[in-house]
């Protein structure tokens, strides 16, 4: 499957001293692209939602060039790797057709927030997790 693309709008609150976005704010992109991308796993009944959480394990940002406030909002084109039983790899990059503003990695677990506890996924949950597999 293509990878999962998003127009990301930036904030002139994104900026810091130094005159481009600040590095805290590409952690807010990468989150907004993977809730976009997984919305259809979100239950729409908020009981429900407590059960099938997802949690963020650990995650790296790698900036790789400055990117400075524009009107024009950056792409962020995300894709999954390592699904597994129940976690898996969220891959993001931050970018415009040719430059890379900074790639992420972030390892998602299942969880159930009633259990307190890491969960296995639904097979329609993989299904989907693994359909932004490259």
């Amino acid at each position: 499957m293509p990878r999962f693309i998003c127009a990301m709008p930036l904030r002139w609150s994104d900026m810091d001293s130094n005159g481009h976005v600040n590095s805290g704010a590409y952690s807010t992109y990468v989150e907004e692209t993977r809730i976009r991308m997984f919305s259809d796993l979100i239950p729409s009944d908020p009981q429900e939602r407590l059960t099938k959480n997802f949690f963020v394990f650990e995650q790296t940002i790698q900036f790789r060039r400055p990117l400075v406030y524009r009107e024009k909002p950056v792409t962020v084109e995300a894709w999954t790797e390592d699904v597994g039983a129940a976690r898996f790899v969220a891959c993001c990059e931050i970018r415009d057709a040719d430059t890379v503003y900074a790639s992420s990695r972030t390892l998602m677990a299942g969880f159930d927030s009633i259990a307190n506890r890491v969960r296995r996924f639904q097979e329609s949950e993989r299904e989907v997790i693994a359909s932004f597999m490259e």
